[in-house]
């Protein structure tokens, strides 16, 4: 049965299309919130206008670190990341199978970055930032989460690829 016919599968499509826009946009939030601390620090550094501000650069990296990693659940979602396009054109079966092959190859980072990222989050969870006195899980749950919304996405890309395959789709 084609995912367009399974209620499931519209389902899934649906909700992954809907968290994919959410981090669409906490992405750009990220990037425009990144700004004013790197603004701060830039002006500070260079002027006497502001006082130097120590938190601006701890919460730079903090953003920073959840900008790149957003950008790659985005990339992941979008078919962009961790993708090279070797081949000339394929037929959609080929192309397919291809894509189904470099999909378990990130499903495997996807697997360490949850696993490898709880043990990481577990390790900050009592944890502060020295500057901001930030609990630090904020910033390493980032990984886990990372690796929980790949396998997410992961799964419809490689649903609808077997379905390729299959000349269900």
């Amino acid at each position: 049965m084609s995912h367009a016919k399974h209620p499931f599968r519209r389902m899934w499509h649906r909700l992954a299309d809907a968290f994919g826009g959410f981090l669409n946009g906490l992405l750009m939030l990220s990037v425009a919130i990144l700004v004013f601390p790197v603004t701060l620090q830039i002006v500070s550094r260079w002027t006497d206008v502001l006082p130097h501000y120590i938190w601006t650069e701890e919460m730079a990296r903090f953003l920073f670190i959840w900008m790149i990693m957003i950008g790659a659940m985005v990339g992941v979602r979008e078919g962009t990341h961790f993708e090279v396009d070797l081949f000339p054109v394929l037929s959609p079966k080929v192309a397919a199978f291809f894509r189904l092959v470099g999909s378990l190859a990130i499903l495997g980072f996807a697997m360490i970055f949850l696993w490898a990222g709880i043990e990481f989050t577990k390790f900050a969870f009592n944890r502060t930032s020295e500057l901001a006195e930030l609990p630090l899980w904020l910033i390493h749950v980032a990984w886990p989460v990372t690796g929980l919304t790949w396998l997410v996405f992961l799964g419809e890309r490689m649903l609808d690829d077997i379905d390729i395959m299959r000349g269900r789709a």
